[in-house]
């Protein structure tokens, strides 16, 4: 047997293009031009396999089956087995690679032989190889585990057994891969659709993944199977019209092969499965790509550096398609916020750039907590910017000061391979109120290696920081009727909006439930010392009170109490919301109270920010 190295799969004219595009250094092409031991080890172990194909019109399809380990293995040297129960009338890879009758008979490849990628994973164990091969031959029949043919041949359910032999393998590494223990299910494949606009529950499908299966070809010579992961919502509907749905998702910082976008370089073509691993519905894509690349990106997701959008050119919608169901795990610690199309929400982090900012200068730090603060900075050229309105926000770029630049991985700070190190803190001082009008103040959470590094800094430190601007809407209306109260319901620190706006506003109309851990009581004590006549508009909601101990914490506590709020010592709950004359309610708070109060108050006019400690 020849001495064969990872270097002799030559990279084809997409993936040097896309090397070229983003910088890449030269190196040699890690695939190599067999299976190698440790895929043929993880296939035989691994629970699930995608699989690709291109179908009579060269249009590239996915789908994934298995349910448990055994179902592949490797069977002679570089040749794959595989035997799954499958659904054998709508799965757009069988039907390309055997057709769907199902007779039991093998097919032989002849000529050239037809193309199949792979993708073997273990999501509970987040281990996956890539696999290329050409089909050797195959068999679909009828078959039902409990023996019984004809209630296979109803419910469409199918036995394939397919035999593949493998040009190149390629492990790849851990990221983004949310964990999932598999089991198997039997499939019962129902149509829901077969439109290149999705039904509703599809859309649902897309909105709520947290993975998907993707296929590429070169030309006919190359074929690639891979995962993309993320947060549930990464992946965004721009548009549904009958001419086919259109969709987005981020290209997150990987391996920097670029071995999938190389082939949408070449042939901007994909196909694409999305499993639901609670149903076992499946939605199958095939569709045109086009990958975009800085300003392209941003300008349509932004934050981002490189994406992908897919206009639908067929799809299929079937419900209980796969054979296998997956029990949530925890999620991937390198998946990266979700980042919001243009048109669904503002993106302030996008607006402006490191060119058209200013710097600030931090010029006083205030430590309220152990894990709040306020700093206050200077504005270097106020008149780039002027003026900020109360309830707006500074765009912060510390990529200067923290940007360690690429790493494949990264397991003590993983989130930082896609950090861009821009950040938005909502101004909490008033325009010029006690203030020059070249300074303002944010008051923030410790939380992430950003807030560490500002907690970490000192007025000594001369800290400079470019600014991209302000920008936000979160204004609170004091036009209405007089009659009418305000009410603002803030958790924690999303008490930083209202601060801004307090010398704008008639605190007599002001209606203030603030939620608050015991822990964060220093916060609360600094805010009633700079307003004193809020307290008697306010109603304090302590969390964890009871067994506090520390004398400080339990003196301001004190000093609250005899300030003129009413205090409870518990969480907020519906009946505390008791106001019948407010006209618009004001929210910013974490994701379980804010969505606790956006159903208590279902109905009502809910003005809110969004805010993710």
């Amino acid at each position: 047997m020849a001495f064969v190295i990872a270097g002799e799969v030559p990279w084809h004219d997409g993936e040097k293009e896309m090397h070229k595009l983003l910088c890449v250094p030269e190196t040699e092409n890690p695939s190599v031009p067999y299976l190698s031991p440790g895929a043929g080890h993880l296939l035989s172990k691994a629970p699930l396999l995608a699989l690709g194909t291109v179908d009579q019109d060269g249009r590239p399809w996915s789908t994934v089956w298995g349910g448990e380990e055994g179902f592949a293995r490797p069977i002679a040297q570089s040749i794959i087995g595989i035997r799954a129960l499958v659904d054998r009338v709508y799965d757009p890879v069988l039907e390309n690679l055997l057709g769907k009758n199902a007779d039991g008979k093998v097919v032989k490849a002849e000529g050239q032989k037809k193309m199949v990628s792979g993708l073997s994973f273990d999501l509970e164990h987040r281990k996956r190889v890539k696999l290329f091969g050409r089909m050797v031959a195959g068999s679909l029949a009828e078959s039902d585990p409990a023996g019984n043919e004809q209630n296979s041949k109803d419910v469409g359910r199918g036995q394939v057994q397919l035999v593949v032999k493998i040009d190149e393998s390629l492990g790849n590494c851990p990221k983004y891969m949310n964990k999932k223990h598999i089991v198997p299910a039997l499939p019962e494949p129902r149509l829901i659709s077969d439109s290149p606009q999705l039904p509703q529950p599809a859309v649902e499908l897309l909105n709520r993944a947290d993975c998907f299966f993707m296929s590429s070809s070169h030309k006919e010579v190359d074929m690639d199977t891979n995962i993309r992961g993320g947060s549930p919502g990464f992946v965004r509907v721009l548009s549904n019209d009958p001419n086919g749905a259109v969709f987005v998702y981020p290209e997150y910082s990987g391996n920097r092969l670029y071995q999938t976008l190389g082939n949408l370089r070449t042939n901007p073509r994909a196909g694409y499965v999305f499993p639901d691993f609670q149903t076992g519905d499946a939605l199958y894509i095939t569709g045109k790509t086009e990958v975009l690349v800085g300003k392209d990106a941003d300008a349509i997701l932004p934050r981002s550096n490189l994406a992908v959008k897919v206009t639908v050119a067929a799809a299929r919608f079937v419900e209980k398609s796969l054979s296998f169901r997956g029990i949530p795990g925890e999620p991937s610690p390198y998946n990266p916020p979700v980042r919001y199309l243009r048109t669904e929400k503002e993106a302030p982090a996008a607006q402006g750039s490191d060119q058209l900012s200013v710097p600030v200068t931090l010029v006083r730090k205030d430590v309220l907590t152990p894990s709040i603060a306020r700093f206050r900075f200077k504005i270097s050229d106020q008149k780039r910017f002027g003026k900020w309105r109360p309830g707006q926000y500074a765009v912060f770029s510390f990529k200067e000061d923290l940007d360690m630049g690429y790493s494949h991985m990264r397991d003590d700070d993983p989130t930082s391979l896609n950090d861009d190190y821009i950040r938005t803190f909502t101004v909490s001082s008033y325009p010029g109120k006690d203030l020059p009008d070249d300074e303002f103040e944010i008051t923030v959470r410790k939380h992430g290696n950003v807030t560490a590094h500002l907690f970490r800094a000192s007025k000594r430190s001369g800290l400079e920081v470019p600014v991209r601007g302000f920008s936000g809407s979160f204004q609170i209306e004091d036009s209405s009727a007089k009659s009418d109260v305000i009410p603002f319901i803030a958790g924690g620190i999303g008490i930083t909006p209202l601060l801004a706006q307090l010398p704008a506003i008639d605190i007599s109309r002001l209606r203030l439930f603030w939620s608050v851990s015991v822990m964060d009581i220093g916060l609360v004590h600094d805010t009633f010392q700079r307003f004193p006549q809020l307290p008697r508009s306010t109603k304090l909601f302590v969390t964890r009170s009871d067994t506090e101990t520390d004398p400080d914490i339990l003196q301001k506590l004190q000093d609250i109490n005899a300030s003129g709020a009413v205090v409870h010592r518990r969480r907020l709950e519906s009946k505390d919301l008791d106001i019948s004359n407010a006209e618009t309610w004001y929210l910013c708070a974490g994701t379980a109270l804010k969505t606790a109060v956006m159903n208590w108050l279902a109905g009502e006019k809910i003005i809110y920010e969004d805010f993710t400690y």
